[in-house]
């Protein structure tokens, strides 16, 4: 799909180098216009170039002189119609209907494509990222949804996305849970320990390291017996690591998300190569008998070996990073975690830059931060009892809310049993997706499930429930999908109604969604731009007839065809925008 705002940023682009050609890279700003007295389009660069002007020259040159000589250079081109100049120096652009209807056939026979983005690149998003023998709570809600959300984006813009967890399962805490493992199924080995509840074994088991001083030191031996891969306690650590994985993966296949397993064990083999890497640098200090390195403009230092040769955070984050870089050849590495690593992400980017992995003017590293959940009453959300929320408790509580409302409605009167369940889930977990998605991500957010159930306003349910009756307007009139894709290729969509006109506008700004989202990673834009496309619908709908009955009879007098065809690319749209938040919709709900 073309980019209108490309295409119009590249025609102005050309006539400002050609009215102005002794200017270095002008400003060029190209924005959708607010109101529809303004034409569809603006262009806002004359002002800037007042500015440069002044300070370059010393020439004092009106905004609406230079609106002028912008506009007499713009280049011939198969999208503008015509331009006017607007108060001080606004340029205004009307764009061609047969070139906004050429846009949406093609949409419509091709299907939603993403913009043109040149070569295909690899990206590698770091998300979700549990820890072992920890349940998944109401904090990995975001990373995992966020994280997949971007990889749909990704996936969508046709990039090689790998998805990767950097699940937590290394460390000294495994050595009280082998220990404990030990003394309540001492059989392990042979027979397979029955362990329903991980977490009530991780908290005995640190209960127990807390309070007896000889299991504490078993528990440092079963570190050192892990760490020299002794193949018990490999078996050991394995199979407590399992018992996890079965707890993850029922949210994940809930939630309908993928994801390659790359834990923190996966990169114990590289730390010894990272350290050797800075020490030879000469980017290594001892403290202590710590060893750490200084990164320019960091406060805080990275510690890349402790005083007893274990490693740490620091270091297996720098082999994570070192491995996606020159073994993986990632050209965009995106980091989904929460803002409270925001400093420790940056000192080990700013690491990586410092020994030479990558040149961030190349390779783009970000670290896509979040806020955390808060409770309606605004503070962390946690239980009634001050626990955190588990976070199957919180989807089996979605599911259950989803039928409630369903019911509600009377939908179980009309739908059949496989129908009600599909709306549950879609529901259920679409609100919980959309209701994270459609806030700018930096922000903390309320979790309330009335109000991501509430079918009015900027929800879920409100998008879901708006999709299925576009869907329906064709099947209604009796028009299948083959008769929909002959009209696609034959009808002239007619945009000469304002409503018409102002939906087909907003159905093709869909690749500037895409493009702006590709830069700045906020998934809200697309969530405020469903919305729009919505609630434009609607108004389209109520103003001009797409299939006319019969007062008295309600027989069909008239199908206008090329408005059941803004009614598909609706639907198309709006389902393509679905499937990279990751909600499924339904046929009937």
């Amino acid at each position: 799909m073309i980019n209108i705002n490309s295409c119009l940023q590249e025609i102005f682009g050309a006539a400002i180098q050609a009215a102005y050609p002794d200017l270095e890279n002008p400003p060029l700003v190209v924005t959708p216009s607010q109101q529809p007295k303004f034409g569809d389009y603006q262009c806002n660069s004359a002002m800037g170039i007042t500015q440069i002007l002044l300070k370059t020259t010393e020439q004092k040159v009106s905004p609406r002189e230079i609106a002028e000589k912008i506009s007499k250079n713009i280049p011939a081109n198969d999208c503008i119609e015509k331009v006017e100049i607007a108060g001080p120096g606004f340029i205004n652009v009307h764009l061609r209907k047969d070139f906004v209807s050429k846009q949406l056939s093609s949409l419509l026979v091709n299907g939603v494509q993403p913009p043109a983005l040149g070569k295909r690149k690899k990206v590698v998003v770091d998300f979700s990222s549990p820890n072992i023998a920890k349940e998944m709570h109401v904090g990995h809600l975001r990373s995992t949804i966020i994280g997949d959300s971007m990889c749909r984006l990704f996936e969508f813009a046709g990039y090689d996305v790998l998805r990767l967890n950097h699940l937590g399962d290394w460390g000294t805490q495994f050595g009280m849970l082998i220990a404990h493992l030990q003394d309540k199924f001492p059989d392990y080995l042979t027979i397979s320990p029955p362990i329903g509840d991980l977490q009530a074994f991780y908290k005995e088991s640190k209960r127990r390291f807390d309070t007896e001083e000889e299991f504490k030191k078993r528990a440092y031996q079963c570190v050192v017996m892990l760490q020299s891969k002794n193949p018990d306690f490999i078996k050991a650590w394995n199979l407590i690591c399992d018992v996890s994985r079965k707890e993850f993966q029922k949210i994940y296949t809930c939630l309908d998300i993928t994801l390659t397993e790359r834990g923190e064990s996966y990169y114990q083999e590289m730390m010894k190569d990272i350290v050797q890497e800075f020490e030879d640098k000469g980017f290594v200090q001892v403290d202590d008998g710590r060893k750490i390195v200084f990164v320019p403009g960091c406060s805080v230092p990275l510690t890349i070996m402790k005083s007893d040769g274990g490693y740490t955070y620091d270091t297996s984050d720098l082999a994570a990073l070192r491995h996606r870089l020159c073994e993986e050849k990632a050209d965009i590495i995106i980091y989904v975690v929460d803002s409270g690593q925001s400093v420790h992400l940056q000192t080990v980017f700013a690491a990586g830059q410092m020994i030479g992995w990558y040149d961030p003017k190349v390779t783009r590293v970000a670290h896509a931060a979040f806020g955390v959940v808060l409770g309606e009453d605004k503070k962390k959300f946690k239980t009634r009892s001050g626990d955190t929320v588990r976070l199957i408790d919180l989807l089996e509580e979605g599911l259950k809310r989803a039928m409630d409302k369903l019911k509600d409605k009377e939908r179980d009167k009309v739908l059949s049993e496989e129908e009600l369940r599909a709306a549950q889930t879609s529901v259920a977990f679409g609100c919980i997706k959309y209701a994270d998605l459609s806030h700018n991500r930096l922000n903390d957010y309320v979790f309330s499930f009335d109000k991501m159930l509430d079918d009015r306003g900027n929800t879920a349910a409100y998008l879901l429930y708006a999709f299925t009756r576009i869907r329906a307007i064709a099947r209604l009139a009796s028009i299948d999908e083959e008769m929909l894709q002959k009209a696609a290729r034959e009808e002239v969509l007619i945009l000469d109604h304002e409503k018409e006109w102002k939906l087909g506008k907003c159905l093709l700004r869909f690749p500037e969604i895409v493009q702006k989202i590709l830069e700045d990673l906020l998934l809200h834009t697309l969530c405020d731009y469903l919305y729009e496309l919505a609630t434009t619908f609607t108004e389209f709908y109520d103003n001009c007839y797409c299939v006319e009955k019969d007062r008295q009879s309600g027989q069909i007098v008239k199908v206008n065809m090329w408005r059941l065809l803004l009614c598909e690319a609706t639907a198309a749209v709006m389902a393509k925008g679905f499937d990279i938040l990751g909600i499924k919709p339904v046929q009937r709900m």
